[in-house]
This record gives structure tokens, C-alpha cells and sequence, in this order.
């Protein structure tokens, strides 16, 4: 039988969200796994992937807080935004006081319009920017909004010719962390790129709950989705019913609800509906059996 279930996995640098994602599908011997959010091949940390019905609830997961630490390097920009990329501007920043960056930083919490890196895994006309970048387009991508709730720093430190700042990010899913840096390099007129990057929570999963993809093991999607989402046990009769894709006797609250059956497995995912002037509640995902 396939397995079903989450991996939590804490991603290695150097390899791409789909390299795991395709040394899990070895290791667990199905073409049914997905990942809740790609995270660079320099980046680091945590990756939640699904197997089997899991993946169907990966966009859930995806839509998640995140946070990440990660270090920006002041002085010098690349074409990607981070260290991998090509140079294209250098400028001494021994001008720039630790204030400023301060401010900057300060600058781009709340909700705002960020632009995100070119070279990056959006979708333009069906197609992977950075494929685009490589094939050798000019590829604008035009902002969107994110929220960042918090960016803290954590440490900064002077070299001849660069400053580093160490930072916490807590942020809405669709943030660029090397957008930050690069804006950041940007506005105090020096360049900035990414130097390091760790994702340290995809809500509700944190990296402590993670480990290398060499002994990850799923988690049940019953444990999984229940960090998501408020549950309620099902009888059989309300069982036989969601099967029927029929509705069930209202959720005892608002949004979206995880269904377990007798044996606490994941049923089906219900949210109250008013149907014919009554509230119930109707499975907008179920379970498929295998």
C-alpha cells in the first residue's frame, strides 16, 4: 500500500525543492509527492513535502507564515539576488551607518508591493522565469503584495569592503527574502544581495520538527492537518454520507474543518454552507481510498 502522509524535511543547500522531491518518490516508491513551497538551491531548512492524499492539502500548507534567517550582504548586487548570481554592481558601503539600515529594514514591514527576483520559479505565460532568464529574455516580473510582519536584526558585521547583517523574517507565503536585500542595497545606493538564506517555519511546521531527507519519515495527515485546522470525529452514518458527497449536520464553528473517521484517520476537509436556507456543512475534499 502507498504510503500517505507529510514529510517534514530540513532541505540540504545545493539542491533544488524538486531534486527532494524526486529522491522521495525513490525512497518511497510513488510518483505521489509535492512540496508546499520551493526554497532555492542555496537556501536551507524546512520543506514540507505530501505523499499520496496529502498532496492534495499541500495548498493549505503553502499558504502558511513563514520565517526565514538569512544574511544580506551590502555593497555589491547580483542579477539573481543572492551569492549565486552574476556580479553587476559594486559600490564600498563603509558609508552606510547602522541606523540607516535600520530604517531601511523598518521601511519594508507591513503590507507592500514587492518586486520579486527575475530569476525565480513565477510562472510567466506558463513558463519558469528563470528559464525565460536563461534562454536570454529580458524578464521584468511586475510587484504583487506580500505582507512582512517582523524583520529583525540579528548581527552586523563590517568588512573591508562589505557589511553583512544578519536578519529574522517572519512573513506572508510569496515573499522574496532576496527581494529584501536587493530593495534594501538599492535604497541606501550601494547593492545588496543574499548570501545566506534558512527557512526556519512553514506554518504550522518548524525546523525543529524537521530532519535530512536521508531518515525523513511521514507524519500521519490526520496529525498533520490538525495543526491546520480545528477537527470533529465522524460517526459511520456521517461516514457513509460524505462518501455520497452529501451534506453533513453543521461544524460547531466557522472555516474550514479537518473530518476524522472512527479510527482518527483523515476523512475529508467540511465548511459550513447555508443550503436551502439551513447551515451544513459540505465536504469541499475527501479522502480517496487506495
Amino acid at each position: 500500500m502507498s504510503a500517505h502522509g507529510f514529510l517534514l524535511v530540513d532541505k540540504a543547500g545545493g539542491m533544488t525543492s524538486h531534486d527532494v522531491v524526486a529522491k522521495m518518490r525513490k525512497k518511497f516508491g510513488t510518483k505521489r509527492v509535492g512540496h508546499a513551497g520551493t526554497l532555492d538551491p542555496m537556501a536551507t531548512g524546512v520543506l514540507v513535502l505530501g505523499i499520496g492524499n496529502a498532496t492534495r492539502l499541500l495548498q493549505y500548507v503553502t499558504d502558511g507564515v513563514k520565517a526565514y534567517d538569512g544574511t544580506i550582504r551590502l555593497g555589491s548586487a547580483t542579477h539573481t539576488d543572492d551569492k549565486e548570481g552574476d556580479l553587476i554592481s559594486q559600490k564600498n558601503p563603509s558609508g552606510v551607518s547602522d541606523e540607516a539600515i535600520a530604517a531601511g529594514l523598518t521601511s519594508m514591514v507591513g503590507t507592500i508591493k514587492q518586486r520579486p527576483s527575475s530569476v525565480s520559479a513565477i510562472k510567466i505565460d506558463g513558463k519558469a522565469a528563470h528559464q525565460r532568464i536563461r534562454e536570454g529574455e529580458d524578464v521584468v516580473i511586475p510587484e504583487r503584495e506580500v505582507t512582512i510582519s517582523e524583520i529583525s536584526i540579528l548581527a552586523i558585521d563590517r568588512g573591508a569592503d562589505f557589511i553583512d547583517i544578519k536578519v529574522s523574517v517572519t512573513c506572508s507565503a510569496g515573499t522574496y527574502i532576496r527581494a529584501i536585500a536587493r530593495d534594501l542595497g538599492e535604497m541606501l545606493e550601494v547593492g545588496g544581495h543574499l548570501t545566506e538564506l534558512r527557512r526556519t517555519l512553514v506554518s504550522p511546521f518548524s525546523l525543529d520538527e524537521c530532519a535530512p531527507q536521508e531518515s525523513v519519515e511521514p507524519i500521519s495527515i490526520a496529525d498533520g492537518i490538525a495543526r491546520i485546522f480545528p477537527c470533529r470525529d465522524l460517526e459511520l452514518d456521517e461516514m457513509t454520507e460524505i462518501s455520497f458527497g452529501r451534506f453533513l449536520a453543521p461544524n460547531p464553528g466557522a472555516g474550514i474543518f479537518a473530518a476524522l473517521n472512527a479510527q482518527g484517520e483523515f476523512a475529508a476537509l467540511l465548511v459550513n454552507k447555508e443550503i436551502t436556507g439551513k447551515t451544513m456543512a459540505a465536504p469541499i475534499l475527501v479522502a480517496v481510498k487506495e
